[in-house]
């Protein structure tokens, strides 16, 4: 298990929201802060009893996301591994497109049949897989 130093442990906790959450996003900057990967902070949260939500893709959490996007649906379906799949990563990587923002590609995502693959954070896997695999 990972173990935080008070340092990487005051910038973990300072990153909370209100309900003493920690974001998807800021999940991510806590990861780069404290030194760790982003797939260790679903270890270093758990051990903490913090739950991290408001995925960014709206896998879990309480975001609200806009309408279907065509052209993004699109774009995100020429990325299927198998069937109607996705890695979190190449989603987020799909989000960088010109045109594109997290906020679009999640709401093509929520609003859909795609289903999110292997959780960066560590947070989920795909159920077909034994373990998440950092490549």
């Amino acid at each position: 298990m990972k173990k935080l130093d008070k340092i990487q442990t005051d910038l973990l906790l300072t990153n909370l929201d209100e309900d003493g959450k920690l974001s998807c996003l800021k999940a991510f900057k806590v990861a780069r802060l404290i030194g760790m990967k982003p797939k260790d902070m679903d270890e270093i949260t758990k051990s903490m009893n913090i739950k991290i939500t408001n995925c960014e893709l709206g896998v879990f959490g309480k975001l609200k996301f806009s309408e279907l996007d065509d052209n993004i649906y699109e774009k995100l379906t020429r990325n299927f591994a198998q069937e109607k799949k996705i890695d979190c990563e190449v989603a987020f990587y799909t989000a960088q497109d010109k045109g594109m923002s997290l906020k679009k590609v999640g709401s093509a995502i929520n609003n859909s049949d795609i289903k999110v693959t292997h959780c960066q954070l560590g947070c989920f896997y795909d159920e077909e897989f034994e373990r998440y695999d950092d490549a």
